[in-house]
């Protein structure tokens, strides 16, 4: 597999995935401090992936159409 070279999300330091355990992130310090703004809350998804309306009744979502062309 190729190497990925990647800026830190956290520090913006240079982070390669061939040498680096903690890739993206450059460290574990800076892995989890993102872990604590996701348990803080500091990031949050915006749209609700489903409309959670439709799941009151207990009942589970229809498949995917398969007829479906997703190639456009």
């Amino acid at each position: 597999m190729k190497a990925m070279k990647h800026r830190c999300p956290i520090c913006g330091k240079e982070s390669d995935s061939e040498t680096n355990a903690d890739f993206p992130f450059c460290s574990e310090r800076c892995k989890l401090l993102d872990l604590g703004n996701w348990a803080s809350e500091k990031y949050v998804i915006s749209d609700p992936v489903f409309d959670e309306s439709q799941f009151d009744d207990d009942t589970p979502p229809p498949p995917p159409d398969k007829n479906t062309d997703r190639t456009k």
